[in-house]
């Protein structure tokens, strides 16, 4: 007994030590030779680490500022993060193999993937070519589906009325974004299952929460955390329980006659049966599944529009010329996948706001696997967590002309003097434009997204009028760290649009 509690103390001493150093160490000696914003010694760091949390983007734009082109770093609470900028620099994160940098594990660590989402979700990502396949080309035929799901989500959360009704509009667009997304995702009628999307909605916070709790642990107890001191295990059971009967319907339905059984829903939940083998057929896996894509497309759809609504119940002005834009192409050609993307201003108004905005002030995370050189010389140490500049680069004149005034129209009359080559589309990303990534990681759903977000203004524009509680005023965004959102209550006026 004696020497078990000896062993006992010695493994809690051992373990003590390393989360410590983990803490209070982590890289400096190794990253010193990057230039850093804010304290650099032991414990005073930590300092640094808190205004990140409260002032991201501020501190992001001063290392900017003061180190263009060049890597600068900023105090995490358990690690360095290293901010590069630049044509040159973001190019070699796009270049390097995930061998070098990898997407994958700094989003695995950062969100704890094996402990939240689940092992399954971290070692096998077979969605991802679903998403990028099958999702994309089969937007045209769930066009019509989409659009009648988004009309039917707004008109349950948002009744047209002739007087002005004010509107908590991040809440209001969440649940209209998690309907149009689950008519895709799961299919009618379970996409308009209060409780199912209460739950799609409510996970990406059971997540993210679940994993700021594991992260304080030594790796040999966060599988004890995630079971004790998180929802999320709840949330899969919850989402199992809504489930359950409709994957083993189509389970029974594929194994009798085969992948193109007679009425076949047309939908990710279909195609993630389709190819899951193994365990990943298990009903646990494949919920598990539904919910981290519910995780990824939501809620920056949701921050997405909600910016844009700001934008424009600020400039109700704005909303004439894309309706006068919507209207004439679909009295000549009608709705289509097609003819939606023929509406450039509605195109150019949202890629506009996710200029303005971002999803964050840095983004483009990768993990150094092993020691990366950078084409200027700057080496970061295998370990390293690296990112890109975002909010900084899409606000420097030197790549967008007046980039701190939002302009509507920036990506339409560009498209229009240059030529309609594709290069200004939402959906494309570029060196200095990574709202959706830039490369092979960029985001695979970006097309499904652009329609959805895409279909909700033509809507709005088409059905109501919108105005700020304040003429005029556009609520400022949220940060906590790295990461930008907007005003989670602040309220939109709402009536049915007046006709002339």
């Amino acid at each position: 007994m004696e020497d078990y509690t000896l062993l006992t103390s010695v493994v809690a001493s051992l373990a003590t030590l390393a989360y410590l150093k983990r803490w209070l160490w982590p890289d400096s000696r190794q990253l010193k030779r990057i230039p850093t914003i804010g304290p650099t010694a032991p414990i005073i760091s930590y300092w640094g680490a808190v205004r990140w949390l409260m002032y991201g983007a501020e501190i992001t734009q001063e290392g900017y500022t003061k180190y263009k082109g060049r890597p600068f770093k900023v105090a995490n609470f358990n690690r360095w993060l290293v901010i590069v900028s630049g044509p040159q620099l973001v190019d070699d994160i796009r270049k390097a193999a995930d061998h070098e940098l990898s997407f994958e594990e700094a989003a695995h660590e950062n969100l704890e993937v094996r402990y939240t989402a689940g092992p399954s979700i971290a070692e096998n990502s077979y969605h991802v070519p679903i998403v990028r396949g099958q999702l994309t080309r089969n937007i045209a035929l769930l066009f019509d589906g989409i659009r009648d799901e988004v009309a039917k989500a707004f008109h349950d959360q948002i009744p047209p009325t002739d007087d002005w009704t004010p509107v908590v509009a991040h809440l209001a667009i969440m649940q209209v974004v998690a309907r149009a997304t689950n008519r895709v995702f799961v299919g009618a009628p379970k996409c308009r299952d209060r409780d199912w999307l209460d739950l799609s909605i409510q996970f990406t916070g059971d997540l993210m929460h679940g994993a700021q709790i594991i992260t304080q642990f030594p790796s040999f107890l966060k599988p004890l955390a995630a079971r004790l001191f998180t929802r999320v295990p709840a949330a899969k059971r919850r989402g199992c329980r809504h489930l359950e009967k409709i994957i083993e319907h189509r389970k029974a339905c594929l194994e009798q006659y085969g992948r193109d059984w007679p009425d076949k829903p047309n939908d990710l939940l279909s195609w993630l049966i389709d190819e899951a083998e193994g365990d990943e057929r298990t009903v646990y896996n494949l919920v598990t599944r539904v919910l981290t894509l519910e995780f990824a497309a939501i809620h920056t759809s949701s921050n997405s529009f909600t910016h844009a609504l700001y934008q424009l119940a600020a400039h109700p002005e704005w909303a004439e010329p894309m309706r006068d834009e919507i209207e004439q192409v679909v009295r000549r050609e009608g709705w289509s996948k097609v003819s939606l993307d023929k509406m450039h201003t509605l195109d150019s108004f949202l890629k506009e706001s996710q200029r303005y905005y971002a999803i964050g002030s840095v983004t483009m995370v990768r993990r150094a696997m092993k020691d990366f050189m950078f084409s200027d010389g700057t080496v970061i140490p295998e370990g390293t967590f690296v990112g890109v500049a975002v909010l900084p680069m899409q606000h420097d004149p030197e790549y967008y002309k007046d980039p701190d005034t939002f302009n509507p129209w920036r990506f339409s009359d560009m498209r229009e003097k240059e030529g309609d080559s594709g290069r200004h589309l939402m959906v494309s990303t570029g060196i200095e434009y990574h709202p959706f990534g830039y490369g092979r990681h960029a985001c695979p759903g970006r097309f499904f997204a652009a329609t959805e977000l895409k279909l909700m203004l033509a809507h709005v524009v088409l059905n109501y009028d919108v105005k700020a509680e304040e003429d005029g005023v556009v609520p400022p965004f949220l940060q906590f760290g790295q990461n930008t959102a907007p005003d989670m209550k602040a309220q939109v006026l709402f009536r049915k649009r007046q006709q002339l």
